[in-house]
């Protein structure tokens, strides 16, 4: 009951925070007659709202699919969709997230339904990698971005997938179980098949609300700390420090991490670095941004143990820059 209490006055306490900026925000010239703001402090509150109004609703589309897998997909769905072999559930989740139009975004929700449901947990971080980096929308985006250049596009998809495919199979032979903090609450479909479609399609909402509202304070602080990185870090620095192939790769990387930009844009801020820093560099932003990102952090951290999401951080970081810096010669 505490606990319950306490969630709750989080939520609370988030989107009260949200209102004000969004009042403050509005009240536009007339604010800086009587108040005086810095100017840093406005362009914080822009990107802080420009993110949140960005992301929530792919987190609204995340909870919803969440819900209907919560209410509509039952264990023995998964047991007859997923392989038996988890060599080839990892390849078949990367497969389908590949092709399945997700933000990063909204993809934890999802991720938390489908590990709750029985699919392996290293299955379900393959879909969680794979979903927001190679699905058709973020494909064309990047290849608009760079001039209608299929090269990048392709190194994106091609390389994005073959590391998912490293970073899952690893996660599958460090960790097993479902990794949750807390224990999943599941759903008893016995009950659950008595009702008829609108009762079910009510349980389905009232899920995604309360998922919305476990993870909107996640995605708040994410996105409050994107905002303060992007009003407060220097560009110049940036330049200074990444002045090497490996040093450039991990600037990008870390850039993508902080920046936490939506995958269906983040190749139009990519390739404004394209003049600047090498093709390895703007894939590492590609691949690295998409697959987790501060936000996305967050929201994992929600739900699966502390020790498993920094060792998911660890694995994908490590692997896109040995990946990269591989083949940094040929690219």
């Amino acid at each position: 009951m505490i606990r319950l209490l306490r969630s709750n006055i989080l939520d609370i306490t988030g989107f009260t925070v949200i209102l004000a900026l969004l009042w403050l925000l509005s009240l536009g010239s007339g604010l800086k007659e009587t108040i005086v703001i810095p100017p840093s402090l406005l362009n914080l509150n822009t990107i802080f709202l420009s993110i949140l109004i960005e992301a929530f609703p792919f987190v609204l589309i995340g909870v919803l699919i969440a819900g209907m897998i919560q209410i509509f997909v039952t264990e023995e769905h998964i047991s007859k969709w997923i392989p038996k072999n988890k060599y080839m559930a990892i390849v078949m989740s990367c497969s389908v997230g590949a092709l399945f139009p997700a933000c990063e975004c909204g993809i934890v929700p999802i991720v938390r339904r489908l590990v709750g449901k029985g699919v392996p947990v290293a299955a379900a971080i393959g879909f969680m990698l794979t979903g927001p980096l190679i699905n058709p929308i973020v494909i064309a985006s990047t290849y608009m971005a760079f001039g209608n250049d299929v090269k990048i596009a392709a190194l994106r998809m091609s390389l994005g997938f073959i590391i998912a495919l490293i970073v899952a199979f690893i996660i599958g032979s460090l960790f097993k179980g479902t990794q949750f903090k807390q224990s999943f609450s599941a759903v008893t479909h016995s009950h659950i098949n008595n009702k008829n479609f609108f009762e079910k399609f009510w349980s389905m909402l009232q899920h995604s609300i309360d998922e919305f509202f476990d993870m909107a304070k996640y995605l708040i602080a994410g996105a409050f700390l994107a905002a303060v990185v992007q009003t407060y870090m220097p560009a110049k620095s940036l330049l200074e420090i990444g002045s090497g192939t490996a040093a450039s790769l991990a600037v990008m990387m870390g850039l993508a991490f902080f920046l936490s930009l939506c995958s269906e844009a983040d190749a139009f801020i990519g390739a404004s670095f394209s003049s600047i820093f090498p093709a390895t560099s703007i894939l590492g932003f590609l691949i690295f941004g998409p697959m987790i990102d501060l936000k996305n952090t967050l929201m994992m951290m929600s739900v699966f143990r502390f020790k498993f999401v920094m060792s998911v951080l660890a694995v994908v970081a490590g692997t896109v820059f040995i990946i990269l810096m591989l083949l940094s010669g040929l690219l």
